[in-house]
């Protein structure tokens, strides 16, 4: 094949499937830690109202391109409210899913031979999409705790470069990027006449309550600040793939030209939900955020049990813990090697860096969202008889 497709990876996810392949997990259940998704299913409430919305007529026709119109309006008050800005209906679109918004607002920006700085290790569907679309993605490596520096960053750019993307709390690394950083990032990115995307799919689970960043506080944000976010985490409407790009008008109108061809418009019944949750489930989410803090905590005190065996805890946050293996062999081999011993599936750290970039294999993502405390437990123990 020699399309766009071609020009990129295939689907990290779908790859570490495959070695589950052959295998039976009947005397040994496996633990899957390998993608960031909820499985458990909407909560009951808002199934109900799912039900009840699958009736109208209106549910199953074509709707606005860029959303529905009460749901933006929702979105923007809620974000108003939450970053103690000022975000108004007219710079909100719908989306189907994060991963569009995330497609649309590349359109928006880049031609053939541009480039988009993205923080390394990165959220593997964006390099994709990077790559399909003929954008160069500028690597900037994050080590020691994960945080992207600005000042590399502005050695880093280029006259080619449109703009920086950011993901906080950071999917594979899980770690909070720090207000300050952000809005050093925001600070960079307008001096030089760049975009700064910001992917907060995950800010619903933010150890920190309040404002993660004051950027929607600044008078002008709309000509710099690009946000991104996603219903699917918050509400557990993965499969009805609902997420949102908040930015200035003038962009919304070229993001329409990208949605319209692709999708024509998202999904009633997802939008239906996403709003009833944006309206309804405050305190519902809150308790799931504390659900999630409480698994990290358990990751923080359980953890003890690899670090006995030079294990190493690199990054932790949201849904995510980064961890550093102490073997003399890839990240990819022991991947598979804990398939094969421990019954856990995790993704190898090469699958969130460029081609070539050796810095991920001693790095291991794991999702921790999906399983309890308890569980926890047990998978510490288990990879912790993992020997070389």
């Amino acid at each position: 094949m020699t399309g766009r497709t071609a020009q990129t990876f295939a689907p990290p996810v779908v790859e570490a499937y495959s070695w589950l392949e052959g295998k039976d997990f009947s005397q040994r259940a496996l633990i899957n830690v390998s993608q960031a998704a909820p499985v458990a299913p909407p909560p009951a409430p808002l199934r109900a109202h799912m039900a009840k919305v699958i009736e109208e007529d209106d549910t199953h026709l074509y709707g606005a391109v860029l959303g529905l119109e009460p749901l933006r309006a929702e979105l923007a008050r809620h974000s108003s409210s939450l970053y103690q800005g000022q975000v108004t209906t007219e710079q909100v679109a719908i989306t189907s899913g994060c991963n569009q918004a995330f497609s649309a607002v590349v359109a928006t920006l880049c031609r053939d031979g541009d480039e988009i700085i993205l923080p390394t290790p990165f959220y593997f569907n964006h390099k994709m999409w990077l790559d399909m679309s003929g954008v160069r993605c500028g690597a900037l490596p994050c080590q020691g705790d994960m945080i992207p520096d600005p000042a590399e960053a502005a050695r880093r750019i280029t006259e080619r470069t449109k703009a920086i993307v950011l993901v906080t709390p950071n999917n594979p690394c899980g770690v909070e990027y720090p207000a300050d950083v952000i809005q050093a990032f925001y600070d960079l990115a307008k001096s030089r006449g760049l975009a700064l995307i910001i992917d907060e799919t995950y800010r619903d689970f933010h150890s920190q309550s309040g404002p993660p960043h004051r950027l929607f506080e600044q008078e002008d944000w709309q000509d710099t600040l690009i946000q991104l976010y996603s219903f699917s985490k918050a509400y557990r409407l993965t499969g009805h793939r609902v997420g949102a790009v908040v930015t200035c008008e003038t962009r919304l109108a070229e993001i329409e030209k990208f949605l319209d061809t692709v999708t024509i418009c998202p999904s009633l019944l997802g939008q239906k939900a996403a709003l009833w949750g944006l309206q309804n489930l405050g305190d519902w989410l809150a308790k799931e955020r504390l659900e999630i803090l409480a698994r990290r905590q358990a990751i923080v005190d359980h953890f003890p049990t690899l670090t006995a065996k030079g294990w190493r805890l690199v990054g932790l946050g949201a849904y995510f813990a980064y961890l550093e293996h102490p073997f003399d062999i890839s990240a990819t081999e022991l991947a598979k090697q804990l398939v094969e011993e421990a019954g856990v599936l995790a993704l190898p750290g090469s699958m969130f860096l460029p081609e070539g970039d050796d810095c991920g294999r001693r790095h291991l993502r794991i999702a921790f969202a999906n399983i309890s405390a308890e569980m926890i437990v047990v998978l510490f123990d288990r990879m912790a008889q993992v020997s070389q």
